[in-house]
């Protein structure tokens, strides 16, 4: 089952979301088999983190929130809220696989609130710009609660456009970046 878990942070956290750096990453080394993509949010003018978005690859339900609220950021206090919501990998690849690699041009989240009538199910054909993609669903994946992405785009607008207009009751856009170790 695959899922999605967006930590958004609380205001004034990054002093220690700073020292729990290596706490959170040793956490997520945990997860690094089943991890399709990951990265942290930040404002819309880059200079704060705002939360972090993981997408990966777990057993079932019970696992998926004991991996969202154990996490070590979570436990400190470094989060104001969490988004966990079951996921479908509508691509079938992780964000290693996506052809763009990991830096050049602007990359973001973009979350659609949904109700009623499902819409984008699939990817859009034709969009090489796209890191991931896919439904957000309820526990059971029965019903349609919106859509996630994370791509690549020249602006807020244009990532925002990838979804259907006038087709979500919200839709969030972050600046967000390829996650995990920095080398060096």
């Amino acid at each position: 089952m695959e899922f999605l878990c967006y930590h958004r942070d609380r205001p004034d956290s990054l002093p220690l979301r700073e020292k729990l750096q290596e706490e959170h990453w040793s956490y997520m080394d945990r997860f690094a088999e089943g991890m399709i993509a990951r990265g942290p949010t930040f404002s819309e003018d880059g200079g704060t983190v705002t939360g972090s978005v993981h997408i990966l690859d777990l057993p079932d339900v019970a696992t998926a929130r004991a991996f969202a609220f154990d996490e070590p950021n979570y436990q400190a206090g470094v989060y104001r809220d969490v988004m966990l919501r079951r996921w479908r990998n509508t691509l079938g690849r992780t964000m290693w696989d996506f052809p763009g690699g990991d830096t050049g041009g602007n990359r973001y989240l973009v979350l659609g609130m949904g109700e009623g009538r499902a819409i984008d199910l699939t990817a859009p054909s034709g969009r090489g710009d796209l890191i991931a993609y896919g439904p957000l669903l309820s526990d059971d994946g029965s019903d349609w609660l919106g859509t996630a992405a994370l791509l690549r785009a020249p602006d807020r607008d244009s990532a925002r456009a990838l979804l259907t207009p006038d087709g979500y009751v919200c839709v969030e856009v972050h600046d967000w970046e390829f996650g995990g170790r920095r080398a060096g």
